[in-house]
């Protein structure tokens, strides 16, 4: 695992402003650090040493050194592909997964990414055709940002490197703001900086002559079998699951794992019989992990290492989670996250995690709700969207936001997890400035046009696995893991077990108000019963709790009257939301946390110019 960055053009002191980009991200990689510089581009790149600890350094060349590469991830398929790469001529100096990439490319053109099989964001210098390729992983597993700036492209692991650079514009998307406010997470490519981009989930970017072209190389596609019994699918779901569990063990140094109280971990834990397993939780039974993850790990026989958080850590931390995050998150669970990560790298420097698995999987409470939803929208449209209009315009009561959210399909209401934010018409309201954003319905129709023909259980997990899953659940995977310089894997994003996913039936991902049936079923036979049929929690934090508390109301109240606070929003609104949430009259406490960590964001990012001495 590693962090790279690097830029075009022709600079004066092109080498100390690389190293000033590198720097900002050596928490990717404190073991070594590369540089590749010729008139055409810069190149850096910090290691975190996992394979071929002695010889995987970059860059990395090719036989002639016409090309040079960086990279940061894992290639799960590399030796394979480097014993397909010998048998045609090609000659190898390391061991390391990495090489596969650069003769890889030799080989097969913008036809490589396709051929990998892992986590990764790499780029490649062509010195003789003066051409730059990148590319992104298929779920996005591996950040990949760049900018266009004053004539010169900038890319790199992590945004905040492009604040070395002195062709870099600090200026916010108020765009990416309005839709910020619905998601709670930056949707798509934009980003909150101007100018400042994602390489997207399965696509490669050709730079040229000044020129950006991108190009998607695979798309998520189902095909559904009918002829299989639960059995069977659990038969097909173990052996595709251990087979994946074990490709993403390979290292030349230990592996540990995550383990939370649900299934995905647990599972990934049990399968991979690692010696440690981490987990972190608040004191209080509803929001205390650690007593069902030891638990677990007591009955299939792991060790266990668990962390309670207090909230004074929690709120403490909040700002240097905010810089490594590079991007605002109204996620409270980063900060779990970053936490348990935290836990982890005392001792290992590679965890596995469940990410993915609601995803591909069918495991979200959400997807449960369109079939209970089924019998009601057999009611005429027009009378379910008088229900809606009359629910809308009252308070808070059970049940008012199904009767809003079911007026039509799923097309016109779901726009992807967590359904926690600003609606259209509350967000015109709460900004005082006019954006061009998109409402959420016309920016995830194209996912929706991919996915026409299926049922409305796979349309959602096609939104989520290209909203939620790239943008949130990803973005703070690498980012509160990388900030402890650790290397988090996903075994459940792994394009060979999407293969089984893929073709589950509808009845086999979500029936009867339980989710992800298949894979209980599967890890049903490796762990507890209380584990493998626990209801899906996610990563529990008392934030709701913890906001009617007035040092912390307070503390938020603060924020929102700031400079910037009062210049973009209506801070009377928000000050009213958060004393009707306070005195329990409103329940959206993380619509006002998602304003908070934004504000937090544009402090850190905008306005405290010492960031990188303090994080």
């Amino acid at each position: 695992m590693c962090g790279i960055v690097g830029f075009t053009g022709h600079i004066e002191g092109k080498e100390k402003v690389l190293d000033a980009m590198k720097e900002r991200i050596r928490h990717r990689g404190p073991d070594s650090e590369g540089t590749y510089i010729d008139d055409n581009i810069a190149m850096g790149f910090r290691r975190l040493s996992i394979i071929d600890l002695s010889g995987g350094d970059q860059p990395l060349y090719n036989e002639d050194g016409s090309m040079v590469l960086t990279f940061n991830g894992e290639i799960y398929n590399y030796r394979e592909l480097r014993d397909t790469l010998i048998a045609k001529g090609h000659v190898f100096k390391t061991r390391s997964d990495s090489e596969v990439i650069i003769h890889g490319f030799e080989e097969y053109g913008t036809a490589l990414p396709s051929k990998l099989r892992g986590m990764f964001a790499f780029v490649i210098w062509d010195k003789k055709r003066k051409r730059l390729f990148g590319a992104r992983d298929y779920f996005g597993i591996k950040p990949l940002y760049y900018a266009e700036m004053n004539g010169t492209l900038m890319y790199a692991s992590e945004m905040k490197a492009f604040l070395a650079h002195p062709d870099f514009k600090r200026e916010l998307n108020t765009d990416t703001l309005e839709n910020y406010l619905s998601f709670q997470y930056s949707p798509l490519s934009d980003t909150l900086m101007k100018n400042v981009y994602k390489l997207k989930p399965a696509h490669y970017f050709l730079y040229e002559e000044g020129r950006m072209k991108t190009a998607c190389y695979w798309k998520a596609d189902f095909d559904v079998d009918n002829s299989k019994s639960l059995d069977g699918w659990a038969d097909e779901i173990e052996t595709a699951f251990a087979e994946s569990v074990e490709a993403h063990k390979i290292a030349d140094v230990e592996v540990g794992s995550f383990l939370s109280s649900g299934i995905d971990s647990s599972y990934i834990a049990a399968q991979a019989r690692v010696d440690k397993t981490y987990t972190v939780g608040f004191k209080g039974d509803q929001y205390d992990e650690i007593g069902y993850a030891k638990a677990c790990a007591d009955a299939v026989g792991l060790k266990n290492h668990a962390k309670d958080i207090t909230e004074e850590e929690y709120w403490d931390v909040l700002p240097k989670l905010i810089y490594h995050l590079d991007e605002p998150l109204g996620d409270p669970a980063c900060i779990a996250l970053y936490f348990v990560a935290k836990e982890a790298s005392k001792d290992v420097k590679v965890c596995l995690s469940g990410e993915g698995a609601d995803e591909i999987f069918g495991g979200y409470n959400t997807y449960e709700e369109t079939q209970r939803g089924a019998g009601y929208r057999k009611i005429p449209r027009p009378l379910r969207g008088g229900a809606a209009g009359l629910a809308g315009i009252l308070p808070h009561f059970k049940g008012r936001e199904f009767i809003i959210r079911h007026r039509g399909t799923v097309e016109d209401w779901f726009a992807g997890n967590p359904n926690s934010g600003f609606d259209e018409k509350e967000r015109k309201r709460l900004l005082r400035v006019k954006t061009n954003a998109p409402d959420r319905v016309d920016l995830v129709a194209p996912f929706y046009a991919d996915v026409a023909g299926e049922n409305d259980i796979i349309k959602m997990q096609y939104i989520d696995m290209h909203m939620w899953l790239a943008s949130d659940i990803l973005l703070k995977g690498d980012k509160m893991s990388m900030a402890n310089s650790l290397e988090v894997r996903v075994p459940f994003l792994d394009k060979v077990l999407y293969q089984t996913a893929k073709r589950l039936p509808e009845d086999m991902r979500v029936k009867d108000r339980h989710t992800k049936i298949a894979l209980r079923a599967a890890a049903a036979r490796h762990l507890p019963e209380v584990t493998a049929q626990k209801k899906k929690l996610g990563f529990p934090v008392p934030l709701k709790f913890w906001m009617k508390e007035d040092r912390y109301a307070d503390q938020i109240k603060a924020m929102y009257h700031s400079e910037i606070g009062e210049t973009l929003f209506d801070t009377n609104a928000l000050d009213s939301m958060l004393d009707a949430y306070k005195h329990g009259k409103f329940t959206g406490y993380l619509k006002l946390w998602s304003v908070y960590t934004f504000l937090l964001w544009y402090e850190v990012f905008f306005n405290d110019m010492s960031v990188e001495s303090r994080f």
